[in-house]
């Protein structure tokens, strides 16, 4: 097993003459990426542990994070689709009433393809609430880009 204790970089920051790189990707669910402590099994069958410090439940882990490299081979997180809202609101004036509700919730939100668009994981109830204020919703598989983050909230919130 291999074992990890911090991120190393990032497959978008790698410089151009290193695409010989091996690169086997470890899935991390949205939801477990501000976790101190994963065991996970890498797409070709190898089995990481990762225990990372107090850093993580701030940043979290992004897309194509660099967890290992050795000899040209790379382990990366691949953070897999999930369902969600995908929520366009098209009169300016309701956007601080969407975000608001979404706030309210604590669910992590995220930007969208334009400054009209806004994204979170599927909820029922929240889906119902945003439809009735006027945004358009649309329910779907989405890759969830936290390097667009507006708000996670996944490290635990306390009244």
């Amino acid at each position: 097993m291999i074992v990890v204790e911090k991120v190393i970089g990032n497959l978008h920051h790698r410089h151009k003459n290193e695409e010989n790189l091996s690169v086997d990707y470890v899935d991390v669910e949205w939801h477990e990426t501000h976790k101190k402590i994963h065991k996970k099994v890498t797409a070709s069958g190898e089995e990481v542990g990762m225990r990372f410090d107090d850093h993580i439940l701030v940043h979290g882990l992004i897309q194509d994070d660099i967890l290992y490299e050795q000899d040209g081979k790379v382990i990366a997180v691949n953070i897999p689709p999930c369902d969600a809202l995908v929520i366009e609101v098209e009169d300016t004036h309701l956007i601080p009433k969407v975000c608001y509700e979404i706030g309210n919730k604590h669910a992590p939100f995220f930007r969208g393809e334009n400054e009209h668009q806004f994204i979170t994981p599927y909820d029922k109830p929240l889906e119902v609430l945003l439809e009735k204020l006027g945004a358009c919703i649309t329910h779907k598989a989405v890759k969830l880009d936290f390097t667009k983050a507006i708000s996670t909230s996944l490290g635990g919130h306390h009244h």
